[in-house]
C-alpha cells in the first residue's frame, strides 16, 4: 500500500513540477510505450487493449501537433508537423486494421521522435 502511494507521489511530482522541456521527453517517452503496448496488445488479440493504447500515442501526438508553433519554428517546424500527422494517420490505419505490420513500420519512427528531442533536450541543458 505504501509503495503504491509513494510511487503515485512521486509520478505527480514529477509531472507538476516539471519545465516544459522534461514535459515534452515524458510525453514522446509515453508514445513510445504506449505504441508498443499497442503492437503487443494487436498480437494478443487484445483489442480493447490495443485500441486504448493506440489511441493514448496518438492524443500524445495531437497535442505535440496543437502545441507546436510552426511559425515561430519555420521550415523546420512545418516538416515536423507534417511527420507527426504521418503518425497520426499511420495509427489511426493500424488501430482500425489491427495491424501489427503497420506498428512495425510507425514504431521506429516515434523512437527517433523521441530520441530527436533527448537530444534537443541534452543540446539545450549544455547551451545554459
Amino acid at each position: 500500500m505504501y509503495g503504491a502511494n509513494a510511487y503515485n507521489t512521486y509520478k505527480n511530482n514529477s509531472v507538476n513540477f516539471s519545465s516544459k522541456e522534461q514535459m515534452l521527453l515524458m510525453l514522446v517517452e509515453a508514445s513510445v510505450k504506449f505504441a508498443k503496448i499497442g503492437r503487443q496488445a494487436i498480437l494478443d488479440k487484445n483489442i480493447s487493449k490495443s485500441h486504448e493504447n493506440i489511441v493514448k500515442c496518438q492524443n500524445i501526438f495531437y497535442e505535440l501537433m496543437v502545441t507546436l508553433d510552426v511559425d515561430a519554428g519555420g521550415e523546420w517546424a512545418k516538416n515536423l508537423m507534417r511527420v507527426y500527422d504521418f503518425i497520426t494517420r499511420r495509427l489511426t490505419d493500424a488501430n482500425i486494421k489491427k495491424d501489427a505490420a503497420i506498428m512495425d513500420e510507425i514504431l521506429p519512427v516515434i523512437e527517433q521522435i523521441k530520441d530527436m528531442w533527448e537530444e534537443a533536450y541534452k543540446v539545450s541543458k549544455k547551451s545554459k
